[in-house]
């Protein structure tokens, strides 16, 4: 079969060559499709052995200006007189330098390719005889693809302004001349000059404070890929969680941000106990303002998290489990290309439940992981066949285009088939072993295959044989065998909405009693597209759904609202869009909105008023969506 043929003696190669090299594909040992095409850079030349940023935060401005400071290295049988290539996309480069040992610098030409719309342009330094080292000064402009700057206002203190940093999948190039690629590890070091009365972090150690307040340095002594390096400014505060733990907040969100997030230490050690240990030292978060595009961001040392996870009763918190499990899958071991980004996700889905599993019982992982396979179904429903692939071709696309539920819920139900056919036990063990052998490298898929293949299926052959690695991997859709996930909680769900859609139940005599997040998601979603505005109407006086502030129910309600033009939740669809930018919850609700001639209309008139507070990354995905012809239903 087509994979096992590209995953035999070369993956086998490849993965020794990754195991020497932190990561680095050589040209001569990968094949043309595991090289990363979302870069320009050749690390099989030169590669960038480690960062050093020095960067004044200018609010006014809106930008970050001083110097990247990186040290270089010519891996084995380079050529000795390639040049540095480095990914940028916006910086303005000032100047760049070359030296040997930080000693001495000398000025040195650089060249800047036609610019790339996905990639945006590589910057070439040839270098000088001997040098190790190479510093360029510039700074950021303010529409970085990376940067989010907000005004007071849009904070929750409306005292201070906010910067954050979002830099997967390819956006660390907008902020750091880098070669930005996940294939690339490095340590870095940091100092960054903040205006007065702010607080920086970043994913990082935090270095012994400096005599002038305004200055934080930090260090993150691990290697790690580009799109892990992250800062945030603002008026922050901290509160302790554990031994090893903590949550940084704006003050008047810090108390309620703590409270949500106890459970942190526990989440660690249960990860602990059944993968490995954790290699980070601290594991602390930080929840941004309601503008950050993403449920969180798994920053090593330091999730950034988003504000609508706090509900009030830690029903949301798998997000927490969701970024903490990347400590081991995306950041430990990570996918060397973007088209390996289920070996991210996927992995660290699986983990997330895992996770839950263990600290909050069986019943509430069940639910979740059967809640992820209806969402599965109903996104393959709507994907071309090309993107229902875990193994994506994006060669000429935005990697961001290939970060649908195919690898997450995809690649977490082929984790759990493996884990169904060869026993919990045997399973665990060979993916403790997984993330021992790869520790701090960048593989690809045939790396992963090849591991399964020596590890793994060697332990049982007959039930190898049961596992069609080309129908999960390389295959649209899912065609290989599996047992779908279940859930007695969620069966008792759907049978209430049976009996209130049929009119056996009325809407206040449902016994919701008890419901967690989950048991509302799917009885939402249980109901007919057309269940019509007066049924609604029915269920909102009986539980007011309308003005609920958990955010996961609020979204979902909002689009069966727009859809049965239940007008009640009129005022409440604007005041979401306008004060969340999270894309999980915003494109559902602008794509269902446009729909219809007047749903298009009024989705604009928001998105005309909610724009400014968006991050960059949300800004493209719905002038994206709303560019498009209105469908037709």
């Amino acid at each position: 079969m087509r994979f096992r043929k590209r995953v035999g003696f070369a993956g086998i190669l490849l993965g020794a060559s990754l195991a020497m090299g932190h990561g680095i594909m050589r040209a001569d040992e990968a094949s043309p499709a595991d090289r990363d095409g979302h870069s320009f850079s050749r690390p099989e030349e030169v590669q960038v052995r480690d960062l050093d940023l020095d960067l004044t935060v200018d609010f006014d401005r809106k930008e970050l200006r001083g110097t990247a400071t990186l040290g270089i290295e010519r891996p084995a049988n380079a050529r000795p007189d390639a040049p540095l290539i480095l990914d940028v996309r916006g910086p303005v480069i000032e100047e760049v330098a070359a030296g040997r040992d930080g000693a001495s610098w000398a000025p040195v030409e650089f060249d800047l390719s036609q610019g790339d719309a996905i990639r945006g342009q590589a910057l070439t330094i040839p270098l000088p005889p001997g040098a190790d080292r190479v510093r360029i000064r510039y700074r950021t402009r303010p529409d970085a693809g990376a940067l989010q700057w907000l005004d007071p206002a849009r904070t929750a203190g409306k005292a201070h302004p906010f910067l954050f940093t979002q830099s997967q999948a390819i956006q660390a190039r907008t902020w750091i001349p880098i070669q930005d690629t996940p294939g690339v590890r490095f340590p870095y070091t940091a100092t960054i000059r903040v205006p007065s009365g702010l607080k920086a972090v970043m994913a990082a150690d935090h270095l012994p404070a400096d005599a002038d307040p305004t200055v934080f340095r930090f260090a993150m002594r691990e290697r790690i890929p580009a799109y892990l390096v992250a800062l945030a400014v603002g008026d922050l505060a901290f509160r302790p969680l554990g031994k090893r733990t903590g949550v940084y907040a704006e003050p008047s969100m810090v108390e309620k941000a703590a409270a949500e997030f106890a459970d942190t230490e526990a989440m660690i050690e249960a990860t602990e106990e059944r993968f490995g240990p954790y290699r980070w030292g601290r594991y602390d978060l930080l929840v941004l303002p309601p503008s950050f595009p993403f449920g969180g961001m798994e920053n090593p040392k330091l999730t950034f998290a988003t504000p609508t996870i706090l509900a009030g009763d830690r029903s949301l918190v798998s997000l927490v489990a969701h970024e903490l499990a990347h400590s081991w899958s995306g950041n430990l071991v990570t996918n060397a290309t973007w088209r390996d980004f289920w070996l991210n996700e996927g992995f660290t889905v699986y983990l997330e439940r895992r996770i839950i599993e263990a600290v909050y019982g069986p019943d509430r992982a069940k639910m979740e992981a059967l809640l992820g396979f209806q969402e599965l179904g109903h996104e393959l429903a709507e994907l071309k066949p090309a993107d229902q692939i875990l193994h994506i071709n994006l060669d000429g696309r935005d990697p961001d285009d290939g970060m649908t539920r195919v690898p997450y819920e995809k690649g977490a139900l082929f984790l759990s088939e493996l884990e169904r056919v060869f026993g919990r036990d045997r399973f665990d063990a060979f993916l403790k072993g997984y993330f021992d052998r790869h520790a701090f490298q960048s593989i690809t898929t045939a790396v992963f295959v090849a591991d399964l293949r020596d590890r793994l299926f060697p332990l049982d052959p007959e039930k190898a044989a049961k596992i069609d690695l080309d129908a999960w991997i390389e295959a649209p859709g899912l065609k290989a065998a599996f047992v779908a996930p279940t859930s007695d909680r969620l069966d008792a769900v759907d049978r209430a909405a049976k009996e209130w859609i049929e009119g056996k139940t009325p809407a206040s005599r449902i016994a919701v009693q008890g419901w967690t997040t989950q048991e509302w998601l799917r009885f939402l979603r249980a109901l007919p597209a057309e269940v019509g505005a007066d049924r609604l109407g029915e269920l909102d006086a009986a539980f007011g759904i309308t003005r609920r502030e958990n955010s996961e129910i609020a979204a979902e309600w909002l689009v069966i609202a727009i859809r049965n033009r239940y007008a009640a939740a009129d005022d409440r669809l604007e005041a979401f869009l306008t004060s969340i930018g999270r894309r999980k919850f915003i494109l559902p609700i602008y794509a269902e909105l446009i729909r219809t001639p007047e749903g298009a209309e009024r989705a604009r008139a928001i998105y005309a008023k909610a724009r400014p507070a968006y991050h960059p990354i949300a800004i493209d995905s719905v002038d994206r969506l709303l560019s498009t012809t209105n469908p037709v239903r």
